[in-house]
């Protein structure tokens, strides 16, 4: 399957003309819409919440993964294979998690490029075309890049931030519960939360943080918005306490 990633919003024409390729390029194959409102603009929070996404998915899938904001200029287009998974996009940082959690990463420097390339979607033009090559079983159409040379390889392995506020308001932070004292409390916008299981294990109205379905810490209210009880938004930085 074809997985897209990106901060396109599903208003407007841009997710629709990258299916179109897609299906164009490599019919039959699913085109799953995982994430269209990632982090606007933002590849390193992106970043973290499509390296705890990605496992989820078995071997063999592609990612296509489009937050770009810095699209026609200096920087790289990529493929990366990382735990035989294959991921497509700008190299901005938005890989650079990913191919570092996994046992096994290679990257490539696509350099193919089509007959016609706009200089304002490259998601169309030049990472949709080359997903769907992928997902087909065709080699990746560059050379090899070094891992350690890709961007935001130097970030931390995981981001003390919030990262992405859902539709529930729930605040969904850069860090891997997994690596968490278990009684450990989270320190956010002046306010102290104690951990939960699960939203039933607290009070109507009460915030605290839990390991969502995906691994990471994520701030929230039972039957409440977090954002707007906590005054949190993306950016914030947590802390353990």
């Amino acid at each position: 399957m074809i997985v897209l990633f990106t901060d396109f919003g599903l208003d407007g024409p841009y997710v629709g003309q990258m299916k179109a390729v897609l299906h164009g390029e490599a019919p039959g194959v699913p085109l799953i819409d995982l994430m269209a409102d990632a982090p606007a603009f933002d590849a390193r929070a992106a970043a973290y919440l499509l390296a705890a996404y990605a496992p989820a998915f078995p071997a063999g899938c592609v990612f296509l993964a489009v937050i770009d904001p810095g699209v026609g200029g200096s920087r790289l287009p990529l493929a990366v294979e990382a735990d035989g998974r294959w991921f497509v996009g700008p190299d901005n940082g938005l890989l650079a998690p990913t191919a570092r959690r996994a046992e096994t990463a290679r990257a490539w420097q696509v350099t193919w490029r089509p007959d016609r390339l706009s200089a304002s979607f490259h998601g169309r033009d030049l990472f949709a075309p080359v997903a769907a090559r992928l997902a087909r079983g065709d080699e990746p159409p560059g050379s090899p890049y070094p891992i350690a040379k890709m961007a935001g390889a130097g970030w931390p392995d995981d981001l003390p931030e919030i990262v992405y506020l859902d539709r529930f308001g729930n605040a969904v932070t850069g860090l891997r519960a997994a690596g968490l004292p278990e009684d450990a409390a989270l320190v956010v916008a002046g306010h102290r939360l104690g951990r939960a299981r699960t939203f039933s294990a607290v009070a109507p109205g009460v915030a605290f943080w839990y390991e969502n379905a995906n691994g990471l810490a994520e701030i929230a209210v039972n039957q409440g918005r977090a954002d707007r009880l906590l005054g949190l938004k993306p950016g914030d930085r947590v802390a353990l306490a």
